[in-house]
């Protein structure tokens, strides 16, 4: 498959898997689980991945409840991990970048917004991040890296 048409699936897998119900309903706030964190593997693969995945949270963030908050700095986070994970070198690796950032980065806004202590915004992030990094992603990443035509 071709890179913007790569991007682009990514992306709009992102969506999906974030603003389609019954996504939707854990999705967003301090206590949260977005499945669609599963891809945030994906640049460890796909380095295309690390734009399809800032786009794709930009859309989904478009659609939440929080607000500005969440377009710009959730975005902007899914990025910076993104980058991370495209960088690491082993396959287990690939989605702690997303499950820190997103722990200790998306909990700096949603515990002021939501007027819950940081910290506990920060445990039940990271323990959503690491059911879709870990316990969905990292299966997805091994399958991919078993297939011949996917080489790191």
């Amino acid at each position: 498959m071709k890179k913007l048409p790569r991007m682009a699936l990514i992306a709009a897998l992102y969506v999906v898997f974030t603003i389609l119900p019954p996504f939707y309903s854990f999705a967003y706030g301090p206590i949260q689980i977005r499945i669609s964190e599963a891809f945030t593997v994906l640049p460890f693969l796909f380095p295309e991945a690390i734009f399809g995945l800032t786009i794709g949270c930009f859309l989904a963030n478009l659609f939440g409840h929080v607000g500005i908050w969440d377009i710009i700095f959730g975005s902007l986070i899914t990025f910076l991990a993104a980058l991370v994970t495209a960088k690491m070198k082993k396959d287990y690796l690939a989605p702690l970048p997303p499950v820190l950032f997103n722990a200790f980065g998306v909990s700096l806004y949603l515990s002021k917004l939501f007027q819950v202590p940081y910290f506990y915004s920060v445990f039940y992030i990271m323990i959503g991040e690491c059911i879709a990094c870990y316990g969905i992603g990292y299966p997805i990443l091994k399958i991919l890296l078993k297939r011949r035509r996917v080489r790191r």
